[in-house]
């Protein structure tokens, strides 16, 4: 379902989609990002020109994996830039924030550079920590600073629903279209009870060992 944001838009805004790039120039679940992207203008009220986003991309030269920022200003303007990726390590660390999310937040279920809760739980992680797990205001886990949050339980992938207040990411659709994952609300006792996992459509799955979940 289409929605929009209400007023007023921060001046300075843009809309993202950070994407996997191979050698080949390919990006990986191309056509899902092009469609959230042009979800996530309408919500804002920003014009998009797909023939902009083709030649900003057309432009790049990928050397190798590679993270490609794809943005969108309210003037219609498209940037495309892209890096070498670093390789993933084994395990995340990772640590609950104090920062909560609203659930019934519009602005959590779209990709921009407007992530003021974001920001302040990457702000605030301890030293060595690679990732933070935010909740919402009724304590139900929701999603990392940039991952989305999977837990494997018997076998099977839970993730919490967009109801708890998360951006729905392109990775997270495609494991739920599939049927690899299914929606839970989940609790952070939860994470007792099963392998926590953080991911996204940039670096894939990522095994995670929790601190701090007394």
């Amino acid at each position: 379902m289409q929605i929009r944001v209400p007023g007023p838009i921060p001046a300075d805004l843009t809309v993202i989609e950070t994407m996997r790039g191979t050698a080949s120039g390919a990006i990986a679940h191309w056509p899902l990002h092009l469609a959230r992207l042009g979800r996530n203008c309408a919500a804002v009220g920003f014009a998009l020109d797909e023939d902009a986003v083709g030649r900003a991309l057309a432009a790049l030269r990928f050397t190798d994996v590679s993270r490609v920022r794809l943005t969108v200003d309210a003037a219609g303007r498209v940037e495309a830039s892209c890096h070498p990726l670093p390789r993933n390590p084994q395990v995340w660390q990772v640590v609950l924030s104090d920062q909560r999310l609203g659930s019934g937040d519009p602005w959590l279920r779209i990709k921009t550079s407007h992530r003021p809760v974001y920001d302040a739980a990457r702000a605030a992680m301890p030293a060595g920590m690679d990732e933070a797990i935010l909740l919402n205001e009724r304590g139900e886990l929701c999603e990392g600073t940039i991952t989305n949050l999977f837990l494997r339980r018997e076998g099977r992938l839970l993730t919490p629903p967009l109801s708890s207040g998360l951006l729905p990411g392109i990775l997270r659709q495609v494991l739920l279209e599939s049927g690899a994952a299914r929606e839970a609300v989940l609790y952070p006792e939860d994470l007792k009870t099963g392998r926590l996992i953080m991911g996204n459509a940039l670096r894939g799955m990522i095994g995670a060992e929790l601190h701090g979940l007394d």
